[in-house]
């Protein structure tokens, strides 16, 4: 199965701006101010260094994959900054339960209904790979899920 990981300098956020926020304090379950995450969570992923925000709107790469772009943009708070916490398809869970580590989820785009993915494609910017925008409802494949 693949699965692309997260980095640990990317921040889950519940909506919330909190300063206080941290990496340590999103992901461990042992933290008395751990936010929970779970099915249906809409979250902002911002990377802890430079604050920059995961962005996307309905804006095709075009070139690599010509899929929905992605990007990252700094002080960015708009409704094209919130991903909804899914699970993988034909699995048995249920919006509100809690996501644990470890676990593979995929995030929708709250705006395009999108899936966040991955693959070998080459980023027009950096010739990195290539995070887009892809499918839908209806259309995922393991391209999109993230542990």
């Amino acid at each position: 199965m693949a699965a692309a990981s997260f980095a640990l300098a990317l921040v889950l956020y519940l909506g919330l701006d909190l300063p206080e926020a941290s990496p340590s304090q999103s992901y461990a379950a042992d933290s008395d101010s751990a936010v929970e995450i779970s099915y249906g969570s809409v979250v902002k992923l911002m990377h802890e260094r430079t604050k920059f925000r995961l962005h996307s709107h309905d804006v095709p790469y075009g070139s690599g994959s010509g899929q929905q772009s992605v990007t990252s943009f700094p002080n960015v708070d708009d409704a094209n900054s919130y991903w909804i916490v899914r699970p993988q398809p034909d699995t048995s869970a249920k919006q509100g339960h809690a996501i644990t580590p470890g676990t593979i989820v995929r995030l929708q785009h709250m705006r395009t209904r999108k899936w966040l993915h991955s693959h070998l494609h080459a980023s027009p910017i950096t010739g990195n790979l290539e995070v887009s925008c892809f499918g839908g409802e209806g259309e995922s494949d393991t391209g999109d899920y993230w542990m």
